[in-house]
């Protein structure tokens, strides 16, 4: 009987689920926010999930071209490839400053503006995008701009409409952290 006992003890122990110690919440599921050039790209899309999982691979710039400043990053989440939601979500400046501790309005795409969107992939011949726009904003924080170690990191938050459904794309909880090209 103690046998019988120990057998069903032991097969309990390997029936449990290894998914239970995950966070069921998904923001907490991001990774946390840092300022020390981490390679992090992550938000929730519609309330799931969006990590960019390159090691910070992702094209991070703020370079003075054409008589003003530029800043870019874009994350990728694979897992979006041939879903609704967006595969890349992107955030920008035209001819506009950024500095640290400064609240940037993400409004459309234009000289002197920032900006943010997604990049929606449906199949391999079908990419569409989409931007905030006036009707559609959101806003970025920078919250470090380290130009002696060119870290930059920030918070976003923004809404888009999606290219064919006409719904409302909410990206919330935006953080990332990375390094820059100047």
């Amino acid at each position: 009987m103690r046998k019988l006992l120990l057998i069903a003890l032991t097969l309990s122990l390997y029936t449990c689920n290894s998914d239970d110690d995950k966070p069921q919440n998904p923001v907490d599921q991001l990774p946390k926010a840092t300022q020390t050039g981490e390679g992090t790209f992550a938000c929730l899309v519609d309330g799931k999930p969006f990590i960019d999982k390159s090691g910070g691979w992702f094209n991070c710039f703020y370079q003075y071209v054409d008589d003003g400043w530029h800043f870019g990053i874009q994350g990728k989440d694979e897992s979006y490839k041939y879903t609704l939601l967006p595969r890349s979500i992107a955030l920008g400046t035209t001819k506009k400053k950024i500095s640290e501790g400064r609240v940037l309005q993400l409004i459309e795409i234009s000289e002197g503006n920032a900006s943010g969107g997604g990049g929606f992939t449906f199949s391999i011949n079908d990419s569409q995008s989409s931007s905030t726009n006036q009707e559609y904003t959101g806003e970025l924080t920078i919250t470090k701009l380290d130009f002696e170690s060119y870290i930059v990191s920030g918070t976003f938050w923004f809404d888009i409409k999606h290219p064919v459904t006409g719904d409302t794309i909410k990206i919330r909880e935006g953080i990332f952290d990375t390094f820059f090209i100047m």
